[in-house]
């Protein structure tokens, strides 16, 4: 199965600094994801990790010398910055970000950058106090009015044992960013909010009721939506997976929580994604202090939370609004009776008697159902049927 870097071309420009040996693990990882990726090195970065390093992990020749006698015009700065799809320096120097921010060219890399038509992301890593300095951050600030993207260094240890900001940031935050520079942006003006995860219904300080959904959909959804361009807002219940770059999420644990949160940002959405499994009881009796065994009931008294995606389907008033249904038999006839009863334009409903599409799995088989339509998408990874079940929430947009 293809990736979306799959047959995209990147020029990553590597500078003079200790953080070059972890760059050489991004190019391990977009040769795996089967991107093309020719790497310009500095004379300064020669001196951190050899040229053959990163041609043996890209599979491709690393240039560095613009006066070179072997190089032939066919990888020439001009060539090299017009034919790429996106140019990523990392880790870029306080030197290489003045140059750029000066509009200097006295090597194989600055050149490239200025007879580049790509997008140009820019990683800064620098001692802490390099990149706090006024002259950085005015060269930083420079770049950004030319339209490149700097990406915030991490906070932490440095390879010079001081603690500030300049390390260079982790490869999942970059590689989402990539990702969305290099999508079609089909959903670039969309603002969709997802709701992913479980709920907990609380019996006392150390009991609730719950289920087993791990969010892997719904966060999944979120990153695909991000990638392609639209703003997200992420409803969570408690999850242990990270925030999706470029989400902003809202984290929650009850049903009334969720309820609280979702009508609070419906107004603003375009496109609701209702992926979340909300608990469908709640204790009648919550309790302020641990219930001891010897004190404990046999039997426990439920309440129902409300029904937040039959409200939604309520209250729309133009929203495109899709419902998730986790059922163990009769999909079509469970799906097709939610998606009247809650007022949906779409519902994807998976099996979660099967071992590869229930809960806490990477993969799922959805089917899609509509208003005239039924869909059957093949098993895939959950970061793909994400993007199979955007391809259909835009035919309906």
């Amino acid at each position: 199965m293809h990736t979306s870097f799959a047959g995209k071309k990147i020029v990553l420009g590597v500078t003079g600094s200790i953080a070059a040996f972890k760059v050489a693990g991004w190019v391990s990882a977009l040769a795996k994801d089967e991107a093309r990726v020719r790497v310009i090195m500095t004379q300064a970065a020669t001196r951190f990790v050899t040229p053959l390093t990163f041609a043996a992990l890209s599979g491709e020749k690393v240039v560095s010398d613009m006066f070179a006698d072997d190089e032939g015009p066919e990888i020439s700065h001009i060539e090299l910055g017009k034919d790429a799809d996106i140019i990523l320096i990392a880790p870029a120097t306080a030197h290489t970000i003045a140059r750029m921010a000066h509009g200097l060219a006295d090597d194989l890399l600055s050149a490239t950058v200025l007879a580049a038509r790509a997008r140009i992301i820019v990683c800064p890593a620098m001692n802490g106090q390099m990149y706090a300095h006024p002259a950085t951050q005015a060269n930083t600030a420079r770049l950004r009015e030319l339209n490149y993207q700097v990406i915030e260094p991490a906070c932490g240890m440095m390879a010079c044992k001081d603690e500030g900001q300049g390390r260079l940031p982790e490869w999942e935050q970059v590689r989402e960013i990539l990702l969305r520079h290099l999508s079609a942006g089909d959903l670039q003006g969309q603002r969709i909010l997802i709701t992913a995860g479980p709920t907990r219904e609380p019996l006392d300080p150390a009991r609730f009721i719950s289920n087993r959904s791990s969010g892997k959909m719904g966060y999944a959804m979120a990153r695909a939506a991000y990638r392609r361009g639209a703003e997200v807002t992420l409803i969570s219940g408690p999850t242990a997976l990270p925030c999706p770059e470029g989400v902003r999420r809202v984290s929650i644990q009850t049903a009334e929580e969720m309820r609280t949160a979702v009508l609070a940002h419906f107004s603003e959405a375009t496109i609701v994604l209702k992926s979340a499994a909300v608990a469908d009881f709640r204790p009648e009796t919550r309790y302020a202090d641990k219930v001891k065994k010897d004190q404990a009931e046999l039997s426990l008294g439920l309440i129902a939370n409300p029904d937040i995606l039959q409200e939604l389907g309520r209250k729309k008033t133009g929203q495109l609004l899709v419902g998730f249904a986790a059922e163990s038999g009769h999909l079509l006839q469970e799906g097709k009776k939610k998606l009247q009863k809650k007022n949906l334009d779409l519902i994807a409903v998976n099996n979660i008697n099967q071992e590869n599409t229930g809960f806490e799995v990477d993969t799922n088989q959805i089917t899609l159902i509509d208003r005239q339509n039924v869909i059957e998408l093949p098993l895939a990874s959950k970061e793909r049927t994400a993007d199979l079940i955007l391809d259909h929430v835009i035919t309906l947009l």
